[in-house]
């Protein structure tokens, strides 16, 4: 497999992936702006490889993936400024080239997608996206996979639906997990009753390695459902439930998106997905299912159970 480095490693889905190279004793490395975030995330782990880097300075780019083989890009960007993130694969993918970087992993998402044309979602629908936000996905994915048909270097995507998971504090059911350890009202962005997929961050990692040893996942997207098809009212009522709590909860329409993004920027730019929350994109993974033999897909009664359990007890 030659030696990996995950580029961006800070967040949730590159400490799942660390866990899995931890679990079978394989040395990696872990790259990002913030050496101190680094050494505060990967500094206690003798497996992991601390390289700082700034991903807009191409010899920075080179320095950081000197003796790489494959590469996990998990780069990303503020939610109000997805037109960086194809100027950012064409910086990266032009150094890590003249690094010697044979593959690269994109860790993806639905957004290329647009509204579904019909559920589930396969590898075969096709990418129309009516959002910028899609655009600029769609526009990233383009240059990686352009590469690879041009034979400059192997590519392969993992599309993800959206996650939770133990201290994943990005995810849309955090506020919920939250206020049924502590105490308060779950913050909640509606409708919550339209069917929607939502993968357990730790179970990203041992599907990434195993795309990583299997010659054949190389030159194809492939889609991960998670752990399946629910709803938030469900898994909320069951959040609540499971801490012993009283099910309180807000949620916000599209209306008050906009109202709040008059003086949040996150919220403002929530407001072009919302279409997500009312005609979802629904992805069939079978086809990585077959590519594996098998994916680790952790049920949501033991993610809910797990996220609480790493959560400190209400005083």
């Amino acid at each position: 497999m030659g030696k990996t480095a995950l580029l961006g490693a800070a967040g949730a889905i590159g400490k799942s992936i660390a866990d899995a190279f931890r679990a079978v004793g394989t040395p990696y490395r872990v790259i990002g702006r913030s050496d101190q975030i680094l050494r505060q995330t990967y500094g206690a782990d003798p497996l992991a490889e601390i390289k700082p880097w700034n991903p807009d300075d191409g010899l920075s780019v080179r320095q950081a993936l000197a003796g790489i083989e494959t590469a996990i890009y998990l780069i990303g960007v503020n939610y109000w400024q997805f037109e960086l993130h194809p100027a950012l694969m064409r910086k990266v993918l032009e150094h890590a080239k003249l690094a010697g970087v044979g593959r690269i992993l994109l860790i993806g998402t639905v957004y290329p997608f647009g509204r579904p044309q019909s559920n589930p979602v396969t590898e075969d629908h096709p990418r129309n996206p009516h959002t910028f936000k899609g655009k600029m996905r769609k526009e990233q994915e383009d240059i990686l996979f352009a590469a690879d048909e041009a034979g400059k270097i192997q590519a392969c995507e993992l599309r993800l639906p959206d996650f939770y998971g133990p201290n994943v504090d990005k995810s849309f059911l955090w506020s919920a997990f939250l206020a049924a350890k502590k105490g308060g009202r779950a913050q909640l962005v509606g409708p919550i009753d339209t069917p929607h997929q939502f993968v357990f961050v730790p179970d990203v990692g041992p599907t990434v390695l195993g795309l990583l040893q299997t010659p054949g996942a190389w030159g194809h997207r492939w889609n991960f459902a998670g752990s399946g098809t629910t709803t938030q009212r469900e898994l909320v009522t069951k959040i609540f439930a499971m801490a012993g709590s009283r099910l309180r909860m807000m949620v916000a329409g599209k209306t008050t998106l906009r109202l709040m993004g008059l003086f949040s920027p996150l919220m403002r730019e929530m407001v072009e997905m919302h279409y997500l929350l009312t005609t979802p994109v629904l992805m069939e993974d079978s086809r990585l299912v077959k590519l594996l033999g098998s994916v680790q897909r952790t049920s949501y009664d033991d993610g809910i159970r797990l996220t609480l359990e790493a959560l400190p007890a209400r005083r």
